[in-house]
Formats: C-alpha cells, sequence, structure tokens
C-alpha cells in the first residue's frame, strides 16, 4: 500500500457515502473536508513518528488500529468510536487542529461541529490504513519514523488528490457530454468550479 491508495480508500464512495449518511452531510461536503484535512493530518501522523517522545506511543496506536477488520468499509465506518476518533485527530493536528478544522469548514460550507464529526469518523480509518503500511514496513526493518517520511515526505500529495478529485468530476463529464453540445459544456464549466474551490482548499493546507 501506497500514498495513492491510502487517499483512495479514505476517499473511496463507500468511504464517502457511509461517513455521509453518519453526519447529514452531503457526500460533494464530505469529499470537500476530508481532502481539505488529509495533507495536514498526514504531515501530523509523520511527525508523530519522528517525535522521539511520541514516536513508540504513535506506533503502538497505529498496531492496535491495524487489526480492525476494514474489509466493508461501510460496516467499519458505521461503527467507528467517535471518542476514540476525536483523540486521533487531537493528536495528530495537535495545536493546530482548530485552524484546520475551521478551514475544511470554510472549504465545505459546514459548520466546525459538523467538520470534527466527520474527521472523528475518517480518523479510525486512516489509522488502519497507516498501521497496515507500517505492519509491512516492519517485516521489511523499517522504522515507523523511516515509514512515514517516505509516505508523507515522498508523496506529492497536491497532485494525488487532484488526480483523485479531477478522475471524479472528470468521469461524469464524459458519461453526461453525450448530449446537447451545450449542455456538455455547462456540466464541464460547473465541475471545474467545483474541483477548483476543492484543489484551492488543498493548496492552502499545503504551503
Amino acid at each position: 500500500m501506497d500514498m495513492n491508495s491510502i487517499l483512495s480508500t479514505m476517499l473511496s464512495s463507500d468511504s464517502i457515502r457511509t461517513i455521509s449518511q453518519s453526519t447529514g452531510a452531503s457526500q460533494k461536503e464530505v469529499k470537500t473536508v476530508l481532502a481539505s484535512a488529509l495533507p495536514s493530518l498526514l504531515n501530523g501522523a509523520a511527525d508523530q513518528a519522528n517525535n522521539s517522545q511520541t514516536a513508540d506511543g504513535f506506533a503502538g496506536a497505529l498496531a492496535d488500529h491495524a487489526q480492525s477488520d476494514t474489509r466493508d468499509l461501510g460496516s467499519f465506518l458505521s461503527n467507528v468510536d467517535l471518542t476514540d476518533g476525536g483523540k486521533i485527530i487531537s493528536h495528530l493536528l495537535g495545536t493546530n487542529t482548530s485552524a484546520a478544522t475551521q478551514q475544511a469548514a470554510d472549504a465545505s460550507g459546514l459548520d466546525p461541529a459538523k467538520v470534527a464529526k466527520i474527521l472523528a469518523i475518517a480518523a479510525p480509518l486512516l489509522m488502519n490504513l497507516l498501521g497496515q503500511q507500517s505492519s509491512q514496513s516492519a517485516n521489511s526493518g523499517n522504522s515507523i519514523g523511516s515509514l512515514m517520511s517516505t509516505l508523507v515526505g515522498g508523496s506529492d500529495m497536491g497532485s494525488l488528490l487532484s488526480g483523485l478529485l479531477g478522475g471524479s468530476t472528470g468521469s461524469t463529464t464524459q458519461t453526461t457530454g453525450t448530449g446537447k453540445k451545450k449542455k456538455k459544456k455547462k456540466t464541464s464549466s460547473s465541475a471545474k468550479k467545483e474541483e477548483g474551490g476543492l484543489l484551492d482548499a488543498l493548496l492552502g493546507l499545503l504551503k
């Protein structure tokens, strides 16, 4: 599993749909929140892994979360422990929690409380995916710090997220563009505008 696989799972249709149903936010709003917050969360994970005071505890948390069965994403996300999810967010974002939550709220149009719930549901899945990768890495003799540095430092998250978001809107445009030419042009313009809003939020976090 690489960074692209992790982001693809986090932003998969099953993940987005289930979180939407659990929070009452639209699927578009959930996707915007996750896409906005994931870079900060992953950078926070890298910081935890490379800090001598938190590395052991973080590695233990990853090992615990890796044991969860996430083959059925819908079932897993419907039954996450929100208290645990909130603690994960707090650990990964630290003093940046309020600012990151507010930025995701601004990008999505949701209130910060609903954004916090979305992130609390998604956080255990992120830890599970990182935990699986950590287990594979440990078997190869690599440390958790080395793993996270490679995943985060060696990945262009902006481009990966752009590709995932762009691929989604591009598919919709191609499917609905079989009708009149004017309709296709309007749909494409709307899709690009929505995609641009997501990417602006991502780029702001990645600076």
